[in-house]
């Protein structure tokens, strides 16, 4: 099996938008400037923070080699490439240019809600395609299937780039499963920020977090703690953090970080359709936590 580099604190990358709705590229080297002076381990590009669905061919192409030469080697980079079209995932990992990423995040097929052979067959089929690190990414409340422990298990045995799973099912007993099963290097990722503290404390190598766009320092510091098995003072960190937790999503991911980033003085408070900002209220609430973390 492959390494898994994609350890400790991964950052699930937002797009900044301009007022006008283009992207805001100086903005995002901001934003990354400041995710690796703050305690990133990798970073997440082009996946649903970054509200990928609404970008062009052209953008993503341009903000992902933005990325990849702000960067310029410091930490990892793990890129969505992910759909419910086999055929054309495998085209594109084998006609894309992927220089300069390290791994790839690929979802597990939405919509078309396929059995747990059929989610086993395209990710064995993607994984077969390319030679770069494959980390799946299971989130049944976006895609409408939820892929079973023993298909994760299952796939970490029989494909050896196969490194790692971000879940976010919200099922800890499916995680524990998936730690009690899983080959030795094969690595479990928490996508859920709300459930990091327990899933580390399960076993979990780390997290693609949605609040380390704007809390990377924070965020770092609790997972590190665990590591080194200082569980009540992560816990403190944890604890601080509950409320804001749920606001970030109370009305859809990314529009919670987003306000949050923007009250931080960070980027415009700027969604592509069908998403907006969050409202009024959310953001009063975001703007009062703020305050009172003084940050």
């Amino acid at each position: 099996m492959a390494q898994n580099i994609f350890k400790g604190l991964g950052i699930a990358l937002i797009t900044p938008f301009t007022q006008d709705g283009a992207v805001d590229y100086d903005a995002l080297n901001r934003l990354v400037d400041y995710q690796l002076d703050n305690g990133a381990d990798f970073l997440c590009i082009l996946a649903t923070t970054g509200e990928t669905p609404c970008l062009t061919v052209e953008e993503k192409a341009n903000i992902k080699q933005n990325i990849v030469t702000r960067v310029a080697g410091r930490v990892p980079i793990l890129m969505g490439c992910g759909g419910n079209n086999t055929a054309a995932v495998v085209e594109e990992l084998q006609n894309g240019d992927f220089s300069g990423i390290d791994g790839i995040l690929s979802v597990c097929p939405y919509y078309n809600k396929p059995s747990q052979e059929g989610i086993y067959q395209h990710f064995k089929t993607i994984a077969n395609a390319t030679n770069l690190p494959v980390v799946l990414y299971n989130v049944p409340g976006r895609t409408g299937i939820n892929m079973k422990a023993e298909t994760t298990v299952r796939l970490a045995r029989d494909c050896k780039n196969i490194v790692a799973i971000k879940e976010a099912s919200g099922n800890l007993e499916q995680v524990d499963e998936i730690i009690k099963n899983k080959p030795e290097d094969f690595g479990v990722i928490s996508g859920d920020d709300a459930l990091t503290y327990q899933m580390v404390a399960c076993g979990a190598v780390g997290v693609i977090s949605v609040i380390g766009n704007a809390l990377p320092k924070e965020f770092s510091r609790m997972i590190r703690l665990e590591f080194n098995n200082e569980y009540a003072a992560a816990r403190k960190i944890h604890y601080k953090f509950i409320e804001l937790y749920s606001l970030l999503f109370v009305d859809g991911n990314p529009a919670g970080v987003k306000a949050l980033l923007h009250e931080m003085g960070f980027i415009d408070n700027v969604l592509r359709l069908p998403l907006v900002p969050t409202r009024v209220t959310t953001l009063r609430k975001i703007s009062e936590i703020l305050k009172e973390l003084k940050l």
